[in-house]
């Protein structure tokens, strides 16, 4: 038995030049679209790191005003969580959470005294690049973040 159309209805179909349409117009679109937000990556992970920096600085400042001094040796940033034998006033722990790797997977680099700030420390990362230097590290030495 044969599909019958009633009387005085017609089908409605697409043709392959209006599909081909379509295809172009979202081709189109996507070429547009993609690239706007295949940069946001990046920068959010470069606005990460500036702001994990920045929330060491503030534990490492509040260290060294509870103790007069601040952290030195390889377990530097471990001493904003667990108290250190030589600090007897320390109210910590001045971060609630260990200091992880960049969002690139590298360490951040800690260094008392600093080479860049005399008075203080030295706090980066070596960004996207993973290599210092470049152009894109991220530290508390540089005007822009």
């Amino acid at each position: 038995m044969k599909n019958r159309t009633p009387v005085g209805v017609t089908r409605q179909r697409f043709t392959m030049v209006e599909l081909l349409l379509v295809l172009v117009i979202l081709a189109t679109l996507a070429a547009i679209v993609v690239p706007k937000f295949a940069g946001r990556s990046k920068q959010a992970k470069i606005t990460a790191a500036a702001t994990e920096i920045a929330s060491i600085e503030v534990a490492l400042d509040a260290f060294e005003v509870d103790n007069a001094y601040y952290p030195e040796g390889a377990d530097a940033l471990r001493q904003l969580l667990e108290r250190p034998n030589e600090a007897t006033s320390w109210r910590g722990p001045y971060l609630r959470k260990a200091v992880t790797n960049d969002p690139w997977g590298n360490p951040y680099l800690y260094e008392f005294p600093g080479k860049h700030n005399a008075d203080g420390y030295d706090l980066s990362s070596w960004g996207p690049d993973g290599k210092d230097g470049g152009g894109d590290d991220i530290s508390n030495w540089t005007e822009t973040r």
